[in-house]
């Protein structure tokens, strides 16, 4: 049988290491020539490969595809388009399949969240009905951590890390100043509907008084009261008051305390910044001056202070996805499956996409404080593990991070354009 070719495609939000999970996967592609084609990659997700732009991974060099498990943002590109169901948008599915049989894929690999997923369901379900049956692999990916099944998501740990350590740092600088300046600090991290990142701020916390004093969770619904007495508590007792909040907090009601009144391609209210609002509140009702800030963008790309255990199931998942497909496996993903806790130790599981496709998973109450607004010993001992270990990338004369910048070469076009 001849062999069959791969395609790849990064989708959603990127992370610090989904470039490792590239890696991973192309590395591991290439050790199995005698079995598999060319790995190709789908530029700027699912929408390069419907427009048929797809990147030529073969024409990259082998030093420059072993950086990628060091360097952050998405090396192929990334979009959010979700596929609409085959009855809304039949045209969609239709041209996935043209385009596999032009370039004769045999293996289809979505790097991505539970959106992502959904679309390598549909995809794996689709090419059987059309008669081109595809295996479909979903990858897992996101820094929001709530995928179901998984242990956890490759990308959040760093991010974990990063928001453990910007906390920690930027605390001890008001601290400093609280007498006679600040006294009230906001940080607003990601996350939506699950509160996973904000309760890694809650690592930070190594002692009694250490920040953050107080953390909100989209789990948990705001109560002004409450939140104002805990900050002026924490001001009275330590001098000032340290806050990591969610951008995914909501009221009593259930709505956004930051929702701007739009909505992202995925259908999702565009959040427009929590921390200010938060802060001004502290600001009108008790009088603190006050500083915040957004990580942001800064979260999902700081490679530099990547965690070390997040890097290497990244690329583990790579490798795994590959393995998968070589085993004959379509509809799943590879997952994370802690094994045990002291000593931290995981190993590689799959489960059916069917299971993962537009599932979330929050935090269980039983790793939030009574209060509301802190961690418990059992979201640290969950928590803590994957922030572990450092891997600093390459750093050039400059003083800088090494990271590689790969140039596109596109496979030559076999179709009509396609219009969306």
């Amino acid at each position: 049988m001849a062999k069959k070719n791969l395609l790849y495609a990064q989708s959603g939000g990127v992370t610090p290491v989904i470039n490792a999970t590239a890696c991973g996967l192309i590395e591991t592609a290439r050790a199995h020539r005698d079995k598999l084609g060319k790995v190709y990659a789908g530029k700027d997700g699912i929408i390069g490969i419907l427009n048929e732009e797809l990147i030529d991974t073969s024409k990259i060099r082998k030093k420059h595809v072993a950086q990628l498990r060091h360097t952050p943002g998405g090396a192929f590109g990334s979009c959010r388009f979700k596929l609409k169901s085959i009855k809304e948008n039949r045209a969609e599915y239709e041209r996935l399949i043209e385009i596999f049989k032009a370039h004769d894929i045999g293996y289809f690999f979505y790097n991505g969240g539970g959106d992502s997923a959904d679309t390598a369901y549909k995809v794996s379900q689709i090419g059987k009905k059309m008669g081109f049956p595809v295996q479909c692999i979903g990858v897992p990916k996101t820094i929001d951590n709530d995928l179901p099944i998984t242990d956890n998501c490759p990308g959040f740990g760093s991010v974990a890390k990063y928001v453990a350590v910007s906390i920690m740092e930027a605390s001890l600088d008001v601290e400093s100043m609280a007498s006679s300046s600040t006294k009230v600090f906001v940080l607003e991290v990601m996350g939506r509907h699950a509160g996973w990142i904000a309760a890694a701020g809650g690592l930070a916390q190594q002692e009694k008084g250490d920040p953050p004093h107080i953390i909100l969770f989209p789990e948990i619904p705001f109560e002004q009261k409450a939140f104002l007495k805990k900050v002026d508590d924490a001001v009275k007792t330590w001098g000032y008051c340290s806050i990591v909040v969610s951008e995914g907090v909501r009221d009593k009601k259930g709505k956004f305390l930051a929702d701007a009144g739009t909505r992202d391609a995925f259908g999702h209210a565009q959040l427009g910044g929590v921390a200010p609002v938060v802060a001004n509140l502290v600001k009108e009702k008790l009088g603190y001056k006050y500083h915040w800030a957004v990580s942001d963008y800064l979260q999902r790309s700081a490679r530099h202070v990547a965690s070390k255990t997040d890097v290497d199931q990244a690329y583990a998942m790579g490798r795994a996805a590959v393995e998968l497909a070589l085993a004959g496996k379509s509809g799943v993903m590879p997952i994370i499956e802690r094994t045990s806790d002291q000593p931290y130790r995981w190993k590689v599981g799959e489960a059916p996409l069917s299971r993962v496709a537009n599932r979330e998973k929050m935090m269980p109450r039983r790793f939030i404080s009574r209060d509301g607004f802190g961690i418990t010993p059992s979201a640290r001992k969950y928590l803590e593990p994957l922030i572990r270990g450092e891997d600093y990338p390459p750093y050039n004369k400059h003083g800088l991070p090494e990271y590689v910048k790969l140039e596109h070469q596109l496979a030559p076009k076999k179709l009509p354009p396609f219009k969306h």
